[in-house]
């Protein structure tokens, strides 16, 4: 990844939009699909969420948007005020009384709503794990997104890549030929690349983002896997890690994708899926997948960090030490797989392997600082001013630490760095966890 990256997401962005299929629905129809998808997605334990905030304003002081802006329209627990409407009108049992001051939930509100659920809310998760009263505010913001979605408000950046999933199994135009197209140029380097074995212990995932451009994670992870020795494969059918059902809120299709991935890797009898650097794929897949196929999932589910950290516990993975040289290291985790999966120590075990020791930022871990482009914000115009504002606490998060060079270990995460970089003419040196591991193979 180089100074392409702002000229390669603007055509994505572009390719996105021009790919959305227009929703021919009415207002009425609009605000009642709205509705029946709140109604669909509230429960016991999320009516307990809409009923438990004390207005302490400690999710305010999680969210970088908030932070950023000063601005207080993008406390977390504001960007419910739809979904919370809905409840206290229509499902609250005291809902007779709460009537009488509460107004009517409208098409107008949803769409004043949109910029606050989508551009202001990458899904990182910091303002539920900062809220005392334990309420899964990221949660209900998601839940808000499917009513959105299903009402045909979607940014097209986002519905644009869902539809081109669902209809066409391809993301950006990138599918099963373009990926035989990377297999075979893989093995024209002399690599031995299984793809679409009959049986296979490890599914290994990918994304389009490893066949656009000038990625070096697919590769990566060849090498990688062809090292440990494991018995995998990779499907044309079902590669895809990242899954814009997720981002755009539209709930029947992160449905039919993720199954997608669950029956292939049924198929080929895999007893662990491994998900490429993709984030928001990981919650995704691990857990909201088999709530929606509604049955466990016969096979395991690992991020690559945690792969490669199993592999390393076991004997298998064996890396050489790090050259050295002038260089201090950060490391920035992931939302997704860091503050929500617990994926923490896995990816630092990984760099101690390599003899790298990296300075910790002030916001590490669970309580990290996102990049600020999680959740589709990357993808949508709209939001970069947002997302700029974000991107800025990172830098400076990473800046105090001194580091010259930062590891990461989702694509997203790198892709909005990078992104930075170039606007700020930032000097940093930004590294993929995987490609680092490559370049570090012991023979």
């Amino acid at each position: 990844m180089n100074a392409t990256t702002v000229e390669t997401l603007e055509s994505l962005r572009k390719k996105a939009k021009d790919t959305a299929e227009p929703r021919q629905l009415s207002d009425d129809e609009r605000l009642q699909r709205a509705k029946d998808a709140f109604l669909a997605n509230l429960d016991s334990e999320m009516a307990t969420h809409l009923e438990s905030c004390i207005h302490c304003g400690m999710c305010a002081e999680a969210c970088h948007y908030q932070i950023g802006t000063q601005d207080p329209r993008y406390t977390p627990i504001h960007k419910v005020e739809p979904l919370k409407r809905f409840y206290r009108r229509e499902v609250d049992p005291l809902r007779w009384l709460r009537r009488l001051w509460t107004p009517k939930l409208t098409l107008e509100d949803l769409e004043a709503w949109k910029p606050l659920v989508y551009d202001g809310c990458s899904q990182c998760g910091r303002c539920s794990i900062l809220c005392p009263m334990g309420i899964h505010i990221q949660q209900l913001i998601y839940v808000t997104r499917t009513g959105m979605a299903a009402a045909g408000l979607a940014p097209d950046e986002l519905q644009g890549p869902t539809d081109e999933q669902l209809r066409e199994n391809t993301l950006f135009g990138a599918g099963s030929e373009q990926l035989k197209e990377k297999v075979e140029e893989l093995r024209g380097k002399g690599y031995d690349v299984p793809l679409d074995k009959d049986k296979a212990d490890v599914l290994v995932l990918s994304t389009s983002h490893d066949l656009i451009g000038d990625s070096g994670t697919l590769e990566a992870t060849v090498k990688v896997l062809n090292h440990t020795g494991v018995d995998w494969t990779i499907r044309s059918d079902a590669f895809e890690s990242s899954n814009y059902g997720f981002l755009s809120g539209d709930k029947a299709a992160k449905k039919k994708i993720s199954e997608r991935i669950i029956n292939a890797a049924i198929d080929v009898g895999a007893e662990r899926v491994i998900i490429s650097e993709c984030g928001h794929a990981y919650p995704t897949l691990r857990w909201e997948a088999a709530n929606l196929h509604q049955k466990a999932l016969p096979f395991d589910v690992q991020s690559i960090s945690e792969f490669l950290a199993a592999e390393l516990e076991s004997g298998r993975l064996k890396l050489n030490k790090d050259a050295g040289g002038n260089r201090t290291w950060a490391y920035h985790d992931s939302c997704k797989m860091g503050r929500l999966g617990g994926a923490i120590e896995e990816p630092r075990a990984v760099l101690r392997a390599m003899g790298i020791e990296i300075n910790e930022m002030e916001s590490h871990g669970r309580t990290n600082l996102c990049c600020g482009g999680g959740g589709g914000v990357i993808m949508m115009p709209s939001a970069q001013e947002l997302r700029r504002k974000a991107f800025t606490l990172k830098r400076e998060d990473v800046d105090n630490t001194g580091a010259t060079d930062v590891a990461v270990s989702c694509g997203g995460c790198r892709t909005t760095l990078e992104t930075g970089k170039a606007e700020t003419n930032w000097n940093i040196n930004i590294h993929s966890l995987v490609e680092m591991v490559a370049d570090r193979l012991a023979s």
